[in-house]
């Protein structure tokens, strides 16, 4: 049987040498393990449920975004990240680097917005490019909870850098604000990529896309 490599390989493979460097001598190996954990789950989930569903190369792609930066983040936590160029380039008062890892959470509603289409799980346009938003709002409320939890209960030095606030108190809504984004900015890219499936659905359904 000849093996065919895949670009979800390829992805895998440039995930497992980043965790592998970058776990070695991290600022914080609290904050590193804290970081990496919920990637590490991410991660596992998409390889085992290979074997029963594939998302498209896009979705895999837009998904790897956030587990490389949340890679680096871990390594150097979030407000350390080698960024000041940017940071002196647009005069920012703050290390960025999070903001951009919170607005790539974002792009994990393409993935979910994919898989309703491929399911055929929804015949309503509207559930199908508002759900996925709606998701990682969700998601991202919750991962702030466990954030603070973490911040609350744990050690307090990792917990201030797992929460990477740089002294913003309004540093959660930011971050939640920065996922939506990220996920009406996936939602749009869907939008285009699908545009002829959406079209068939709603020709289905009897609606009228224009």
């Amino acid at each position: 049987m000849k093996f065919k490599f895949k670009f979800p390989y390829l992805l895998l493979i440039l995930y497992i040498i980043l965790f592998v460097v970058l776990a070695i001598n991290p600022y914080s190996r609290d904050v590193w393990f804290a970081e990496n954990l919920p990637i590490l789950l991410i991660v596992l989930i998409l390889v085992f449920s290979y074997r029963y569903y594939q998302f498209s190369n896009t979705a895999y792609l837009m998904m790897s975004v956030l587990i490389f930066l949340h890679t680096i983040g871990g390594h150097y936590t979030f407000a350390r990240v080698p960024f000041d160029f940017v940071t002196n380039l647009f005069g920012f008062t703050r290390n960025h680097f999070d903001r951009i890892a919170h607005f790539s959470v974002g792009f994990y509603a393409y993935a979910f917005s994919e898989l309703l289409l491929k399911k055929k799980l929804t015949n309503s346009k509207f559930v199908l490019l508002t759900y996925g938003i709606l998701f990682v709002m969700a998601i991202a409320g919750a991962y702030e909870v466990f954030e603070w939890q973490y911040a609350v209960l744990g050690d307090r030095t990792a917990g201030i850098e797992v929460l990477g606030s740089q002294g913003d108190i309004w540093d959660a809504q930011k971050d939640i604000l920065a996922d939506t984004l990220g996920a009406i900015f996936a939602t749009i890219v869907f939008y285009f990529v699908s545009r002829k499936e959406i079209l068939k659905l709603c020709k289905k359904k009897g609606d009228k896309i224009k």
